[in-house]
């Protein structure tokens, strides 16, 4: 049964006997916003709360909807404790971009966050891990020069402290309003993993839908892991720009994360309810027990 079916709307219409125009009486409320939710791949609609539940994957087809920073630090570690890092960074406007700064305090009073990227650390499954979440809904997750700063200082804590990194991508690419200082950050944040690297630690990097741009570029695709979850889509630049420049069509699922498994270009491709034991097994590999 069709959701108008279930959900009288009230109307007029004109009596074919009389020609008078009366009205009906509402059988029931409307449907209050924000209750059920419409899968955009196959159409099921669900209770927010049992999407919620289910972890924001489509009982009907096994869409993936976006997730918050927050939403996936709850999944992510035990009993939701995380230790947050530079929450109070903030970005400037070096550039003096026109309505860049009033865009910013639009992103942060609907999102509720100071920037694109939640860094912190916390417990998966009892195995420490400095964690890093971008979150799309700040200005489409772009990376700007305090995404990057974010970045670079949660993998300096990781290096400190002996720490796995992990981090999840969500972005549209680099940030267009701060210029050269945005693509800055691809070096910055590939030198740290660098760092990292030549210290003997562990980068997990997880890319979610989008993961394009600047970002795809670099932090995203240099894990010693690299996974996505499924339908991602992960890119440098769009498909219309591609096609465009080499004459030629694209198959159908190019730029997704299935088929850049194909091609050899990641890991895994991993269903949301199996991430958090995939990567605490990961863990648990690369784990040093010290003989007493």
């Amino acid at each position: 049964m069709l959701l108008k079916d279930i959900f009288y709307k009230k109307r007029r219409y004109a009596t074919v006997q009389t020609g008078q125009v009366q009205e009906d009486k509402p059988m029931a409320k409307e449907v209050p916003e924000g209750l059920m939710t419409k899968c955009p791949k196959c159409g099921t609609i669900a209770y927010a709360k049992e999407l919620e539940k289910n972890l924001k994957v489509c009982q009907g087809c096994g869409h993936h909807f976006l997730m918050t920073a927050f939403e996936r630090i709850a999944m992510l570690v035990d009993e939701g404790h995380f230790f947050e890092y530079d929450s109070g960074l903030l970005s400037a406007d070096p550039l003096n971009f026109p309505d860049y700064m009033p865009k910013l305090e639009k992103d942060m009073e609907k999102s509720g966050l100071s920037e694109a990227v939640v860094t912190g650390e916390g417990t998966i499954k009892g195995y420490p891990a400095v964690i890093a979440v971008m979150d799309s809904r700040f200005r489409m997750g772009s990376m700007g020069s305090v995404v990057g700063e974010k970045i670079a200082r949660a993998i300096e804590q990781a290096i400190e402290k002996q720490y796995p990194f992990i981090l999840f991508s969500a972005s549209g690419g680099a940030r267009m309003q701060e210029g050269v200082l945005s693509l800055m950050q691809m070096a910055k944040t590939s030198a740290a993993l660098a760092k990292l690297s030549a210290a003997g630690g562990l980068y997990i990097s997880v890319m979610t839908n989008p993961t394009t741009g600047g970002v795809s570029a670099s932090f995203a695709s240099l894990g010693d892991y690299n996974f996505a979850e499924p339908g991602a889509l992960i890119g440098f630049a769009g498909r219309r720009i591609i096609e465009q420049t080499i004459r030629q069509e694209l198959p159908e699922d190019f730029q997704t994360a299935e088929f850049l498994l194909k091609k050899g270009q990641l890991d895994k491709v991993i269903p949301r309810k199996e991430l958090r034991d995939t990567l605490a097994k990961i863990l648990d590999m690369h784990t040093v027990r010290r003989a007493n």
